[in-house]
C-alpha cells in the first residue's frame, strides 16, 4: 500500500497564491538620484522594505542596457526584483526574455485562479463586496474592480485589498490597500484606525507613519497630489 502511495502521489504540489509586492516605477534618468531615493524609501520603512521583494516597471524604457543599469542600482540596494511589467514593446520583451528575466502580464486571470486557496477569499469582480464574517490573521480579501465593505474587526496580519475604495466598521488592525490597480481617486475609511498598513494606489504609511492623533479613532484617508491624507470622518 506505502508503496502504491508513493507512486500515485506526487511529492510537489503548484499553488497559485496572492501577495502584494511593490511595484517600483522610475521618473528620473539620473542613476544615483535613484539610487538614493530607493534608499530613502527603504531608510524611512525598514521593516517592510528591507531586502523585499518587488516588481520593477519597465513603462517609460525602450533599452535593453538601460534597464540592466537600473536592475543592478536596485539590487545594490538590497531590494529583490521578482519581475519585470510594463513592458508593450515586443522587441524589447523579447530582449528581457533573452536575458532570463522575468516578464509578468499585468490582468486579472491571475487572481481568479487563486479562489481554492482557503488563505484567500478572492471577491468576484462588478458589485460592491459585503463581508460580515471576522477577518483573521492570515486572511487576504481581494475586491477586483469594486468597492469592498467590512462589517466586523480586522485581525493584524489579514489583509484587504480592493481596486476600489474599502470601508472597515469594526477595528482595524490589518493591512489595507485601496485603489489597487492604480486608481488614485479611491479612498479608505475606517471607524477605529489600528492599522498595520495603509495604501491607496501604491502609496503608503506604515503604522508609525499614522499620525498618532487619528489612532484608535475614525479616519478617511485619500490621495492629495499623489501624497496620502487623513482626515476624521464627521
Amino acid at each position: 500500500m506505502l508503496d502504491q502511495m508513493q507512486i500515485t502521489q506526487s511529492p510537489i504540489e503548484l499553488k497559485g497564491s496572492i501577495f502584494t509586492i511593490t511595484v517600483l516605477h522610475i521618473y528620473n534618468k539620473d542613476y544615483n538620484i535613484i539610487k538614493k531615493a530607493i534608499q530613502e524609501k527603504i531608510d524611512q520603512a525598514p521593516n517592510f522594505l528591507k531586502n523585499a521583494p518587488i516588481i520593477f516597471n519597465v513603462n517609460s524604457i525602450l533599452d535593453i542596457n538601460i534597464i540592466l543599469s537600473y536592475y543592478k542600482i536596485i539590487s545594490d540596494t538590497g531590494l529583490k526584483i521578482v519581475g519585470i511589467c510594463g513592458c508593450a514593446n515586443s522587441k524589447l520583451r523579447k530582449a528581457i526574455n533573452d536575458i532570463g528575466l522575468p516578464l509578468l502580464s499585468k490582468g486579472e486571470n491571475y487572481i481568479e485562479i487563486n479562489k481554492k486557496n482557503t488563505n484567500i477569499n478572492v471577491i468576484q469582480r462588478g458589485k460592491t463586496r459585503i463581508i460580515t464574517t471576522h477577518v483573521r490573521s492570515g486572511q487576504r480579501i481581494y475586491a477586483i474592480n469594486c468597492d469592498l465593505i467590512i462589517n466586523t474587526n480586522v485581525s493584524a496580519g489579514a489583509e484587504l485589498i480592493a481596486d476600489g475604495n474599502i470601508h472597515i466598521y469594526g477595528i482595524m488592525r490589518g493591512r489595507a490597500l485601496a485603489g489597487a490597480s492604480g486608481d488614485n481617486s479611491c479612498q479608505i475609511y475606517c471607524t477605529h484606525l489600528q492599522a498595520e498598513l495603509v495604501s491607496i494606489a501604491g502609496q503608503f504609511w506604515l503604522n508609525e507613519q499614522i499620525p498618532i492623533d487619528f489612532i484608535g479613532k475614525t479616519a478617511r484617508l485619500y490621495l492629495i497630489n499623489n501624497e496620502l491624507t487623513i482626515d476624521n470622518i464627521i
